[in-house]
């Protein structure tokens, strides 16, 4: 049995997750469905979302805040920030610009989460 904590809804609920017969999962202390698939795909698939940050060689925006715009397994994570440490940003973006696309055959791109704009230093001393 593993004891796992629902991230779904602001509940929280504490989940016991175990095989039951024929391989089945039993998770209980869910409060609605939503926690028993989260336990499943815990257990079978763990997956999440990636917050960062991008290095920029522009001035003002010395980094820009990246995402996943999808969730990847979690076995992906160490190399996917490998990836985007060795990433620099040359030229101001909108948000929602792909950084990164179709990050290991996942479907899942990184996005940025900002616009970056290298005009905003230029009316500084005006």
């Amino acid at each position: 049995m593993k004891e796992i904590i629902c991230i779904v809804c602001p509940s929280g609920c504490p989940l016991n997750v175990y095989k039951g017969e024929n391989n089945n999962w039993i998770v209980k202390g869910n409060k609605c469905p939503k926690g028993k698939d989260f336990a499943i795909n815990e257990m079978t698939n763990p997956t999440r979302t990636i917050c960062t940050t991008v290095k920029t060689s522009i001035k003002d925006f010395p980094r820009v805040p990246v995402r996943t715009d999808g969730e990847i397994p979690k076995k992906y994570i160490f190399p996917l920030m490998k990836l985007i440490n060795d990433i620099e940003i040359n030229e101001p973006l909108k948000m929602g610009t792909v950084v990164l696309k179709d990050i290991f055959n996942t479907g899942i791109n990184v996005i940025t989460t900002a616009n970056i704009d290298n005009t905003l230093g230029d009316d500084k001393n005006e």
